[in-house]
Order: C-alpha cells, then structure tokens, then sequence
C-alpha cells in the first residue's frame, strides 16, 4: 500500500521529500511529519503515513505528537528569555532564585550547570510516587532533597526529566508564571506554534498516540540500554526506569507541565521555533532572542568522552544538543547536525534544530519509535538529505 505524503516541497529540496518517502518504504516509518526552513522561507512542510493504528487516522496537517525531549529545548528558550533581559544570571548560584535549592552538596550549584547538564542531578535514587512526573510540586520537593550524584559542574550527565523542572522551576520562580504559560505567553503565541508544554484539552483530538520502540533481531544494544536492563542502580537505569510510571500516551501526563520529557508538537511547530534563531533571534518582527545570547548560548558548555547517564560521549550548550557525531556506535548514540548548529532530539528519533551559519531550521516528529536516546537512520537521512541540498 503506496503511504499518502501531503504537503509540499520546493524542487531544490526533492532529496529530502525522497528522503520522508524513503523512510515510510524502507524504514517502517508509521505517521510523521518533516520542515525546513531557509532564510526566514519555509522550503519543505511535508506530512504523511497513519496518525492512529487503531482507527486508521491519516497523518494529516493539524497532527501532533509528543516529541520528548524535543522539549527540553523549549523550556531552555524560556529560561534563555530571561537571562536575555538580565533576570537570571548564568553563573549566579540556583539558591538566589529557589532557596529550597541548597544542602546536600547543593550550594554551589548555579544557572548555568542545569542548563549544561552538569548539575548532579540526572536521576532520584529512591522510588518516585506513581504519576510523580505530572505532578510539579511533588518534583520540585524531590528535587530539593535529592543529593547530587557528583560535584555539581565536575561532570556532565545528560537531565533526562529532571531538566524540565530544575530549569523549569527557575523560569517559573523568576517570572512568576507556570513553564507553560510562560511558553505560550513569550514564545509559541507569538511565533504561532502548535507547540505545548501542558496540552490543553480541546488539542486532544489530533494527537498521534506513540507507538513504542520494540527490538528486533538486528537489534545492536547500546551501553545505556544494557545499564538499564543490568544495574538497577546505575543512574541510566533510574534515570530511564525510575518515573513514577510515566506515561505519555494517557491524557494526564500531556497536561502536566513536563518540561524535560512531555511537550506536544509537530515538525512544522519545531522548524518554526528554531527559525528566528537561524536568523540572528528576530523573524517577522519579533524578537525570540538577542544575536548575542544566541551566539553565547550555542558555544559548547559542557563536552565528555563518557556521558554519566548516556554512557556516550556527549555536547552541550546551555540547554541544547550540539552534534555529536558517535557513528561508529551503534544505533542511537548519533546526532550529526552542522558544526554550528544547535537543537535537541526527543527519545525515538525526533529532532529540531537551528543552523545560524546556513540561515536554516529544521523540524522532524514522528509517532513510532526507533530504538536510542538520539537520532536513528530516519531522521539522520532527513538532516543528510537537507544539508546536501543546501551545499
């Protein structure tokens, strides 16, 4: 059965609509949707295949999906704002603005290391409550008495749902609105993104239920996947494992505010947020950010030969992935995106990202899994496709 494709691509960009089509004959794509931008113009908005395998629902171009740890890029631009206006200080300490975040060698902790994932904090060590993740204030408590599983700043373990709320917290006690409001009111209103960190209700109906990721024979596991199936105490075991039975399939954990793991969005909603950055902060008017706190905010921060939770080696600005060219690992372990160029994927294979250098934004989104914490063939050889079209 030939898989519907819609949208639209322009010619100069046919690899990568060859690319999305490639990816649902050769790949076992299911529903996904891919965007690019180029200097400010969209030159691809494509979506395609099945939204919902049990109704039959085609992919169409309202769908939405969870995009995982796509968000965590959402919520860094958040807190990014306000360090933009000078109302947070990368380098001031994280007790400044949250006095509960002190003690257990946590006094030292600053802005910055829980943007580069640097803060001690990628897992809790005792079990979470069921439904921790959906509930905020009951994160934020275990967070203030969680003791770091290092010095804070001495080494890099990716925060993957932590993140959402030390970084969150800090964007909520310094503006005074929720993550999510404060993502609507300064970032997706504005730009006019199907984007959200805490779904409303009437957005249900075109969301894409995730189709989880399950091994086949082929399948080559990571050294983060046999940590979780092997030490029960390891923290990519905890990190992973130990979330109070996260489920983002089910309609509460999408209106809980899950800042690190839980937005809902689409490819066209990821290449849009990006594109004003691709574009010296400022698209059509509106100012998302200053040049100068996007060029800071790209440098690397924080680099690794072996990552304490992904076991890989990893890079980081602040709050964002930049490319980490792990091919020689097996699948999973890989992201490669430009040299300058700086994003974050979502568990699965999901991906946004800008490129400053080529004036370029990108979003991709999909609602089957592939196996890894980054990228897999599907993505990658849409970004391929994308940056060969662009040399």
């Amino acid at each position: 059965m030939t898989t519907v494709i819609e949208g639209f691509s322009n010619p100069a960009y046919q690899a990568v609509a060859d690319a999305f089509a490639a990816n649902f004959d050769n790949n076992d794509e299911v529903g996904a949707s891919v965007c690019l931008t180029v200097d400010g113009e969209t030159v691809v908005d494509l979506w395609g295949g099945v939204k919902d395998t049990d109704t039959g629902a085609a992919w169409d171009k309202d769908t939405v999906s969870v995009v995982f740890s796509c968000t965590k890029a959402a919520t860094a631009l958040c807190a990014q704002r306000l360090i933009d206006r000078g109302e947070l200080d990368l380098d001031e300490k994280m007790s400044t603005y949250w006095p509960g975040f002190r003690g257990e060698g946590k006094d030292n902790a600053t802005v910055r290391m829980a943007l580069n994932h640097s803060l001690g904090l990628p897992a809790f060590r005792e079990p979470l409550k069921d439904g921790a993740y959906n509930d905020w204030d009951y994160m934020v408590e275990r967070l203030e008495a969680e003791a770091p599983w290092w010095t804070p700043g001495e080494k890099n373990g990716y925060h993957m749902a932590s993140f959402g709320w030390t970084v969150g917290e800090l964007v909520r006690r310094v503006s005074g609105k929720s993550l999510g409001a404060f993502f609507q009111d300064e970032i997706a209103g504005p730009l006019g993104l199907d984007f959200w960190i805490g779904l409303p209700e009437e957005i249900e109906p075109r969301v894409a239920p995730v189709i989880g990721f399950i091994p086949d024979a082929d399948f080559v596991p990571t050294d983060f996947v046999k940590a979780v199936m092997s030490d029960k105490t390891s923290i990519s075991h905890l990190a992973f494992l130990n979330s109070g039975k996260f489920y983002p399939n089910g309609r509460e954990a999408r209106a809980a505010e899950i800042g690190g793991a839980c937005g809902v969005g689409n490819a066209r909603s990821l290449a849009m947020m990006y594109r004003p950055l691709a574009n010296g902060g400022t698209i059509d008017g509106y100012t998302l950010l200053s040049p100068e706190r996007i060029e800071d905010m790209r440098q690397p921060s924080m680099e690794t030969d072996r990552d304490q939770t992904l076991l890989i080696p990893s890079r980081f600005g602040q709050g964002f992935m930049l490319s980490m060219e792990n091919q020689d690992l097996p699948e999973g372990n890989s992201a490669a995106i430009g040299e300058k160029a700086f994003g974050h994927v979502g568990a699965g294979g999901s991906i946004g990202f800008a490129d400053p250098e080529r004036k370029f934004s990108f979003g991709y989104t999909m609602n089957k899994m592939g196996g890894g914490i980054l990228l897999n063939q599907r993505g990658q050889s849409l970004i391929d496709a994308a940056y060969g079209c662009l040399i």
